[in-house]
C-alpha cells in the first residue's frame, strides 16, 4: 500500500488556502433568496396617503313614533342573534309627539380629499337619501359636510366640509396602470376605520355598466369601503372602491373600482353645476358578433351593431338607420359596443361630432349634433295593421312566405321599404326569423319589396351563409340563414 507523506507540503497547502480565502473575500456573494421578487412594503403609503382618506357617515331624521320604540340595547341583541321580536320585549319610553325629530345613524362609508380647501369625494350611494352628512378626519376632528352633488350613474358623489390645508390625494395616471400590479386601499369596513388592505389589479375596462369601465382587483373590500381611494405604489388615487361581487355579502376576491380620471370628470361639473351634464344620439345598440362581421364583409368583431334609432334623435336627423355599425366616433375605433355610450356621454351637448357608419359593404361619415341625456322613453308597439297577402316565390325555398308593407307601416317603422314576414319555415325559421318580422335588407342588398327581394334572393348562392337585416319591432338586428346540410 502506497503512503504519502504530506508534511513537507504543508507550508504549501497552508499558503494555498489562504489565497483561495481571501479571493473568496472580495468576490461578491449574492445569495438565492435575493434574486426573487419580495413583497411590497406599505408602510410608507399608508403615512403618506392615510391623514387624506376619511370617515363619512350619514344620518337620517327619523319621525316620534306614537307606539313606542323596543330599548336599543335589547333590539340590537335580537339583531345580532337572529331572535325575532317578542310582543311583550321591554320598551323605551314613548318620545313626546311635540318633540323635534331625531337623527337616527344610516350609514358608514369612506372618502378621501380632493382639495386643500375641503372637497371631499365618495360614492352617490354612500350619501344617497342622507340628511346629515358628518366627515371624521384621521386625527378625530369632526365636520358637517354639505352634498355638492351625486351621480347615480357614474355613482360618483362630491361634498364639501368647511376647513383649510387640508392633506390631498395625489391623482394618477390611470393610462399607467397596468394588471398585476400592486394596489393598496383604505376605508372604513364595517365601520372599522382607517382599515388598509392590498392586492393587485386583476383586469382594467371591466364592463359592468354603461359609462363606466370598472378596475378589477383582489384587494379585500368590504361594505363601509365605498368611497374610499385605490392607491398604486406612487401614492397616487387610480380608483374608487365602488363595488364588490359577492354571494355571501362579504368579500370573495373580486372588487370593483371607479378610474380616477372618469371620476374626476364627474366631480369637475359636480364642482361646478351640481349635476353632471352627459350626451345621447338616440340609438339602441348591441355586439357585432363574428359570424355577423364575417358575412357583412366588416373583417372583425368590431363596433357597435345599431339595432334601433329614435325617431327625431341626433341619429335620425344624421341618416344612421338600424343595420349601421358604427365602427368610430370622431376618429376613435370603437372595440366594442359599450365603447360608444361612454365616448357620446363625454361629449358636450350641442357638439357636432362625425360618426363613422359601416353600411351595406362600405364605410360613411356623418355629422351628428350631441343632444343631452334625458329620461328614457317607453318602447312603441308596432301596428299591428292588416298586411297584403303573401306572395309565393324563390323566398320559400328558404321556408319564407314575405309580402309588402304598407306605407303607413314603412312611416311607422321610420323604413324605406322592406318586405313583411308571413310565414316561416325551414332554414329560416331555425335562423330565428319569425311572422310579423321585416326584412329590409338581404346580402347586404336594400330591399324595396317583394319585388326586389325575390330579384335580390334569385343572385345569392344557396349552398352559402345569407345575412339578413330584421326589423323586428322597433328593433333590429342581423340573422344568417344556413343552408341545409
Amino acid at each position: 500500500m502506497l503512503e504519502l507523506n504530506l508534511k513537507p507540503l504543508r507550508p504549501y497547502l497552508t499558503a494555498g488556502l489562504m489565497a483561495i480565502a481571501a479571493t473568496a473575500a472580495v468576490l461578491p456573494v449574492t445569495p438565492v433568496w435575493a434574486q426573487t421578487r419580495t413583497l411590497p412594503d406599505f408602510t410608507d403609503l399608508v403615512e403618506q396617503v392615510g391623514p387624506s382618506v376619511v370617515n363619512i357617515r350619514t344620518l337620517e331624521k327619523v319621525k316620534a313614533s306614537a307606539a313606542g320604540n323596543i330599548d336599543e340595547q335589547m333590539l340590537e341583541f335580537f339583531k345580532r342573534f337572529g331572535i325575532p321580536v317578542p310582543p311583550n320585549a321591554p320598551r323605551a319610553p314613548r318620545p313626546d309627539p311635540s318633540q323635534p325629530d331625531e337623527d337616527q345613524p344610516r350609514g358608514v362609508g369612506s372618502g378621501f380629499i380632493l382639495t386643500t380647501d375641503g372637497y371631499v369625494m365618495t360614492n352617490a350611494h354612500v350619501v344617497e337619501g342622507a340628511d346629515e352628512v358628518i366627515v371624521t378626519l384621521t386625527d378625530k376632528r369632526e365636520f358637517k359636510a354639505k352634498i355638492i352633488g351625486a351621480d347615480k350613474r357614474s355613482d360618483v358623489a362630491v361634498v364639501k366640509i368647511e376647513a383649510t390645508g387640508l392633506p390631498a390625494v395625489k391623482i394618477g395616471d390611470i393610462s399607467r396602470l397596468k394588471v398585476g400590479e400592486w394596489v393598496m386601499a383604505i376605508g372604513s369596513p364595517f365601520g372599522l376605520e382607517n382599515t388598509v388592505t392590498a392586492g393587485i389589479v386583476s383586469a382594467k375596462q371591466r364592463d359592468t355598466g354603461d359609462y363606466l369601465p370598472f378596475i378589477q382587483t383582489d384587494v379585500a373590500i368590504n361594505p363601509g369601503n365605498s368611497g374610499g381611494p385605490l392607491i398604486n405604489m406612487r401614492g397616487e388615487v387610480v380608483g374608487i372602491n365602488s363595488q364588490i361581487y359577492s354571494r355571501s355579502g362579504g368579500f370573495q376576491g373580486i372588487s370593483f373600482s371607479i378610474p380616477i380620471d372618469e371620476a374626476i370628470r364627474v366631480s369637475e361639473q359636480l364642482r361646478i353645476s351640481g349635476k353632471v351634464t352627459r350626451g345621447r344620439i338616440g340609438v339602441q345598440i348591441d355586439q357585432v358578433t363574428k359570424e355577423v362581421a364575417e358575412s357583412i364583409g366588416l373583417g372583425k368583431s368590431q363596433g357597435a351593431l345599431v339595432r334601433g334609432v329614435e325617431s327625431g334623435a341626433p341619429a335620425d336627423k344624421a341618416g344612421i338607420e338600424a343595420g349601421d355599425i358604427i365602427t368610430k366616433f370622431e376618429g376613435k375605433a370603437i372595440d366594442k359596443a359599450s365603447d360608444l355610450p361612454r365616448m357620446v356621454g363625454n361629449v358636450k351637448p350641442g357638439t357636432k361630432v362625425t360618426v363613422t357608419v359601416f353600411r351595406r359593404g362600405a364605410t360613411k361619415d356623418l355629422a351628428v349634433t350631441i343632444a343631452e341625456v334625458e329620461a328614457d322613453k317607453p318602447a312603441r308597439k308596432a301596428s299591428q295593421s292588416e298586411s297584403r297577402p303573401p306572395v309565393a316565390g324563390p323566398a320559400q325555398a328558404l321556408g319564407l312566405a314575405v309580402s309588402d308593407i304598407t306605407d303607413a307601416q314603412k312611416k311607422e317603422l321610420n323604413i324605406k321599404g322592406g318586405v313583411k314576414v308571413d310565414a316561416v319555415d325551414g332554414a329560416a325559421a331555425r335562423a330565428g326569423l319569425r311572422e310579423g318580422d321585416v326584412i329590409v335588407s338581404i346580402a347586404n342588398a336594400e330591399v324595396t319589396g317583394v319585388k326586389g327581394f325575390e330579384a335580390a334572393l334569385a343572385k345569392i348562392d344557396k349552398s352559402k351563409n345569407i345575412t339578413v337585416l330584421v326589423r323586428r319591432g322597433e328593433l333590429a338586428q342581423f340573422v344568417i340563414i344556413k343552408p341545409a346540410r
